[in-house]
């Protein structure tokens, strides 16, 4: 497989645990230093995508963990409704 393959899946349609492991793939070859330039951009410009869309799922978990709402014993109770817009 090239270093830039375009038939890679769309990153918005990763879970996380795929576009991290994606993301550790590309970082890998980048290091290596043995990719064409054009691919080396490609790869970068992808691992930013990546990046971003983990760094938003992380953000999006971390705001539904925030919601969870505690009853006076200390136990989850429910969550609150989170505006994620």
């Amino acid at each position: 497989m090239s270093a830039a393959a375009h038939d890679d899946p769309p990153v918005e349609k990763l879970s996380f645990e795929e576009a991290m492991q994606e993301l550790e793939r590309v970082v890998g070859q980048l290091e290596a230093g043995d990719v064409a330039l054009e691919d080396s951009i490609r790869l970068y410009e992808r691992g930013a995508r990546l990046k971003a869309h983990c760094e938003a799922r992380l953000k999006a978990a971390e705001e539904k963990v925030a919601a969870i709402t505690l009853d006076e014993s200390g136990q989850p109770k429910g969550a609150e409704p989170v505006d994620l817009t």
